[in-house]
């Protein structure tokens, strides 16, 4: 284990934290405040925000959608550009939070603002953000990473980097009380299958990383088994901290890391709008079973310190089984059938995406070539 470690951003935790947004962003900054489609003004929080930024110059940017669009997010960066903004707030869930990581980037680029995603423009300079958490799931709000779609060429990519890690994030669970159903399961799903990202992989003797991630899954997993209490207060709070948790950085420092879920589930979603997390629980079954001979060991590892199971030889299977089960239970699919009926064309769809994004050998071994893939999503696809 070699690694170096650190995470600058600021939480606020707990109810009544937006407050804290007054004196977290100098009243000298000219502030745009960027968001989605509009449920923060009937959930109290639209007029939270406005109360903490009374003595600030404010604007604001709505309209970012699910899965956010680089052609939206451009409109944002014209108006920092032009209007001289100082700082962001993002007031949103993932996408939104991801979305002004773009906005912060391409702001200070003169540039097309894609280059940030296709690699062909480094950031090393970003204009300063805040993150007010609206919905648990991706950590986007304590990380430095962002997923941007570009709608024209149904393109889905990540960046990295240190300069768009928000200074601060306010994590408020009373805002989640008007989030539907299927968002509060999808935030469930989201950050499990992040720890799982981190966590399924080869054995390594990490003990505190892996002992982390075994208490983050077996802090889903009972909220997932305890659904029924989502109005409770602290099922809220441990979801929301869970799920920062998750993709914060500190449970992959030091271990191997996988990701090929995610970039399978990307393409899902960029070419059938599937719900990420959704995505990742249709692909990351097949995949485990595809990869079974390099994830035994931390399966089986799974299997006990998570789900209580019994040592067998076929431990590793019976822990596949499990998670597609807690899928399942959460009414979650774990086969895609947004495609249409046409299996064969869909695998050559995704295969084709993969191909032209340079996804053609994944995994923390690398050894998911796209013959892989094809067997993934061969049993992945209803």
């Amino acid at each position: 284990m070699k690694f170096s470690y650190v995470n600058p951003t600021q939480i606020h935790f707990g109810q009544g934290q937006i407050e804290t947004v007054a004196s977290s962003i100098p009243t000298t900054e000219k502030v745009l405040v960027i968001y989605g489609g509009g449920s923060i003004k009937s959930n109290g929080v639209y007029d939270q925000v406005a109360k903490a930024l009374e003595s600030h110059t404010w604007q604001e940017f709505s309209g970012v959608e699910p899965n956010t669009t680089k052609e939206t997010l451009d409109k944002a960066v014209a108006i920092v550009k032009q209007d001289g903004i100082d700082y962001i707030l993002a007031v949103g869930g993932g996408s939104v939070i991801d979305g002004s990581k773009y906005v912060a980037a391409a702001a200070k680029y003169d540039g097309e603002g894609w280059d940030i995603l296709t690699g062909d423009h480094q950031v090393t300079d970003a204009t300063p953000i805040g993150a007010i958490l609206t919905l648990p799931a991706t950590g986007s709000e304590s990380n430095m990473g962002a997923v941007i779609t570009k709608a024209e060429t149904q393109d889905k990519l990540a960046f990295l980097a240190p300069a768009v890690q928000p200074k601060f994030a306010v994590l408020d669970p009373d805002v989640m009380k008007s989030l539907p159903e299927k968002q509060l399961i999808n935030g469930i799903v989201d950050a499990w299958v992040h720890v799982c990202e981190q966590y399924l992989t080869l054995p390594t003797n990490a003990m505190v990383q892996d002992g982390y991630a075994e208490t983050l899954l077996r802090s889903l997993k009972s909220l997932g088994e305890q659904f029924e209490q989502r109005d409770n207060d602290e099922w809220r709070a441990n979801l929301m901290w869970s799920a920062n948790q998750a993709l914060n950085g500190l449970i992959g420092s030091g271990v191997p890391q996988d990701w090929a879920t995610h970039m399978i589930g990307h393409e899902l979603t960029a070419l059938w709008h599937v719900d990420h997390a959704r995505s990742l629980a249709i692909v990351q079954p097949s995949l485990l079973r595809n990869q079974l001979q390099y994830k035994r060991a931390k399966l089986e590892q799974m299997g006990v310190n998570v789900f209580g199971l019994d040592k067998s030889e076929d431990l590793a299977e019976r822990t596949i089984y499990a998670i597609e089960q807690f899928y399942l239970q959460l009414n979650v699919p774990t086969k895609l059938t947004e495609h249409g009926s046409d299996k064969a064309a869909a695998i050559d769809a995704v295969i084709d995406q993969l191909t032209q994004h340079g996804m053609v050998v994944l995994g923390e071994n690398q050894s998911i070539t796209l013959e892989k893939s094809r067997e993934i999503l061969t049993e992945a696809i209803a």
